[in-house]
């Protein structure tokens, strides 16, 4: 089973932690993005991927020397300029040698979806193209997706008004596609495949889908970043896993609850760190506060300072002594 994973945007709704990191190369609690992706691909089956790039490639390079990762062969697809979703994956595939019926996953998305079941009701179907839908309370940020009694799609919404969505299923970012789809994707050029592709194949019938009740997230902003990692310490998605690096140091009068605490991490006496993430080498000094808040690579908290309400600050930033964010992302790419 071969599979096209989308990981070439730039990353900006999670912006300042992307400034000079692509998205899927972010730490989720102990590994990049990326890895859990593979890793639960691999789990069903995935043992071969096209890493569909186009920001910072490098990152990627350089963290898989050997073109491996979890016993899956990763190939490297270039972009040479941003061609949107269907044009990556034309470019990808095409760049991978993929010649048979695929997987597309956008490597944003973090799920527990069964693929292989989603590749077996694919080839039941007969389909052309098979997308895995997912329930969320509010469908206005996606692509919402009808369907009649046997899968067949009856539309595609892309971001319906609030209030207006005919269902509350969403595109989840999975597909299984048959070659002949990449026929419908013009070479070269930018094409979207939730606004331009699925909607024409709709119109042909041969656009399927399927339900699944699975975990999903798309971890592709700062709330969803942070609550991703805060699901994998609750249990969420099976055994509770430790949010508290080994090689972090806190100090015994801290305070630090529900959060994860990556490599090196340093919470000084007097710290408070409650339901945030901190990233490789964070040190919150004597004092400081960071409540539901993301602190980038390396950076410091300095004292007295509080962060909440989903704060978020890049990598090697110092946060003044006393200085309270709210809501603020540090550096304000706006104002700098």
């Amino acid at each position: 089973m071969r599979a096209v994973i989308l990981v070439g945007g730039f990353g900006t709704r999670l912006r300042p932690l992307t400034a000079h990191t692509p998205k899927q190369m972010l730490p989720i609690v102990d590994r990049p993005m990326i890895e859990r992706v593979l890793s639960t691909l691999a789990g069903f089956g995935v043992d071969d991927a096209v890493l569909s790039l186009g920001y910072r490639p490098d990152a990627f390079f350089d963290a898989y020397p050997d073109d491996s990762y979890a016993g899956v062969a990763l190939h490297y697809a270039v972009e040479p300029e941003p061609l949107d979703t269907a044009g990556a994956v034309r470019f990808a595939a095409s760049d991978g040698g993929i010649e048979h019926t695929f997987l597309v996953v956008n490597g944003d998305v973090l799920s527990d979806l069964d693929v292989g079941q989603l590749w077996a009701f694919h080839h039941e179907a007969g389909a052309e193209a098979t997308i895995a839908l997912t329930p969320v309370e509010d469908p206005s940020r996606y692509g919402v997706v009808p369907i009649d009694d046997a899968g067949r799609v009856e539309a595609f919404v892309e971001k319906p008004p609030p209030g207006e969505a005919p269902t509350n299923w969403i595109n989840a970012g999975v597909y299984v596609l048959e070659p002949a789809v990449l026929d419908r994707i013009p070479a070269g050029t930018r094409s979207s495949i939730e606004r331009t592709i699925f909607p024409e194949m709709v119109v042909d019938g041969s656009l399927y889908a399927r339900h699944s009740d699975a975990y999903w997230i798309d971890a592709g902003t700062p709330g969803t970043y942070l609550q991703a990692q805060l699901d994998l310490i609750d249990g969420r998605r099976g055994t509770p896993e430790v949010g508290v690096s080994r090689s972090a140091r806190v100090a015994p009068d801290a305070d630090v609850d529900h959060s994860v605490l990556m490599h090196h991490v340093v919470v000084e006496s007097g710290g408070v760190v409650r339901d945030s993430v901190l990233l490789p080498g964070t040190r919150v000094e004597s004092g400081a506060v960071v409540e539901g808040s993301v602190v980038g690579v390396r950076s410091v908290v300095s004292p007295g300072a509080h962060l909440s309400e989903l704060s978020v600050v890049g990598d090697d930033v110092v946060v003044p002594s006393g200085a309270r964010l709210v809501g603020a992302h540090l550096p304000d790419e706006e104002t700098s």
